[in-house]
């Protein structure tokens, strides 16, 4: 009797459960999400000039096309994920995707630029509830064995579609589809909103944390007035000639950040963010790549995207087509990453990172050169190895930060690390575009206004070189 028991008991014991079936399907919904939202983030950067011709507005309010976007996502992206690990992650991807499509057709309505601010903060309010739900989507549906072959399609997707917004931006203005104009950029989000949303209400298993959270509205408060305290005074200080109260408010931001920092570390309730994270240096150190990262690169996207059609007189189209060198380079490069890194971990990172600063640094070189000659062609040594210092990054960035933490602060920490992606984006924006249009209003011509720009962004990427040498040396390959 005894020795047939184990027998009895073994088959549910060592028995794994059935994986979803749709899985795959699942991934794909998840990453027109994340498409959506990474041509949001950039599509704006080409057509900004042309938006700027027919609604008005000042070089500042360019600035907040892009940034009140990436400020609204970054802001609401931490707790986005905690409203899903409460309220179950299928319910509210679908409010963000609903949410999302109808801002994005507010948008194309717009009538002043101050309307197409607000509806561009919306649309980033709305993706910050879109975006981790897939995250967390991707870790119910996948079994363990498959979890890294299913983020190794964010590499390539994320890649082409963050350097390859520009390019779609410059065609769709320049093609005036059925007399849209810029407008099209906006409302190609439907047919992707409408596909997202039939796919997500028919696919889905709803899903939600089996711990009991609670939100945590001290720590959304603090996290908000901080980076709105941050990102404003650094748009808008140059348009106001830089009164005291600015920089008052910069140094409020950063004492609001800091008390932020100190209630998360307490541990208190259902924090925002794991407290264990706040003490791990390496994940820390992350932070501080993705942020000097991600700054230089929104913001040299649109510095550039400005400087091709204000400064060289490129069509939208004609700008557009200049970034498809980076556009084919990053999505060749995001593909290879993915098996370089399981083999040398951060050196792929690292690697992309030198690439991308030297190419920038070549890029000022033949700016400064050419000056008001320069051609698409002329730039294109400069180009390439910048998409494809952009791929190394991209692939490998967030799986080298994940690698410090534990497999039960993932979720917590991939959510954190989105968000820092989107603040670095409006502080790129903000800092960036700013020295930019500073020196255009000292009476720099605008070839030397780039160069000098370009020189900054790249010392950006340096500081995050520096910086990478605080992270695992291994990347998580089985996680995101």
């Amino acid at each position: 009797m005894s020795s047939s028991a184990p027998a009895a008991v073994a088959p549910p014991a060592t028995a794994a459960p059935e994986p979803f079936r749709l899985r795959w399907v699942v991934l794909a919904i998840v990453l027109v999400a994340e498409i959506m939202d990474l041509l949001d983030s950039t599509v704006i950067t080409i057509a900004a000039p042309t938006v700027r011709g027919e609604l008005g507005g000042s070089t500042t309010t360019m600035q907040w096309w892009a940034a009140g976007y990436t400020l609204a996502f970054g802001v609401f992206m931490i707790i986005g994920g905690r409203l899903g690990d409460v309220f179950g992650r299928k319910r509210v991807f679908v409010i963000g995707i609903t949410g999302f499509t109808a801002a994005s057709a507010a948008c194309a309505l717009a009538p002043s630029p101050d309307f197409l601010i607000a509806m561009r903060v919306l649309q980033g309010g709305f993706g910050a509830l879109l975006i981790p739900q897939g995250l967390g989507m991707i870790k119910t549906v996948f079994p363990p064995s498959e979890m890294g072959g299913a983020f190794a399609a964010f590499g390539p997707v994320m890649g082409l579609a963050a350097v390859g917004g520009p390019l779609l931006a410059g065609w769709l203005v320049s093609a005036d589809l059925l007399g849209t104009g810029w407008r099209m950029i906006f409302l190609i989000n439907l047919p992707l909103g409408l596909v997202g949303l039939i796919g997500a209400l028919r696919v889905f298993p709803e899903s939600k944390s089996p711990e009991k959270l609670k939100l945590d509205p001290l720590g959304v408060v603090l996290i908000a007035a901080a980076s709105f305290c941050l990102i404003y005074p650094l748009v808008q200080g140059r348009e106001l000639d830089w009164p005291a109260w600015i920089f008052v408010m910069l140094a409020g931001g950063a004492t609001l950040l800091g008390l932020f920092a100190f209630v998360e570390r307490r541990g208190h309730g259902t924090p925002l963010i794991e407290p264990s994270l706040l003490r791990n240096r390496a994940f820390t150190s992350g932070l501080l790549v993705g942020l000097a990262f991600f700054s230089g690169f929104a913001g040299l996207l649109l510095v550039l995207s400005v400087f091709l059609q204000a400064g060289l007189h490129f069509t939208p189209s004609h700008a557009g087509l200049t970034f498809m060198p980076t556009t084919l380079a990053s999505a060749v490069a995001a593909g290879a990453s993915f098996p370089l890194m399981a083999k040398f971990g951060r050196g792929v990172l690292q690697a992309g990172v030198v690439i991308i600063t030297g190419s920038l640094i070549a890029l000022a070189l033949i700016v400064g050169a050419h000056g008001l000659d320069t051609t698409t062609w002329t730039m294109v040594p400069a180009l390439v190895p910048f998409g494809i210092g952009l791929g190394f990054v991209f692939g490998p960035l967030f799986n080298v930060i994940l690698a410090g933490v534990d497999d039960r602060e993932v979720g917590s920490a991939s959510g954190t690390l989105n968000a820092v992606q989107q603040l670095g984006n409006s502080i790129g924006v903000a800092v960036l575009a700013t020295i930019f249009f500073s020196l255009l209003d000292h009476g720099h011509p605008s070839p030397a206004a780039m160069e000098t720009t370009t020189l900054i962004a790249a010392g950006l990427f340096a500081v995050s070189f520096a910086l990478s040498f605080l992270l695992p040396r291994e990347a998580r390959m089985e996680d995101h």
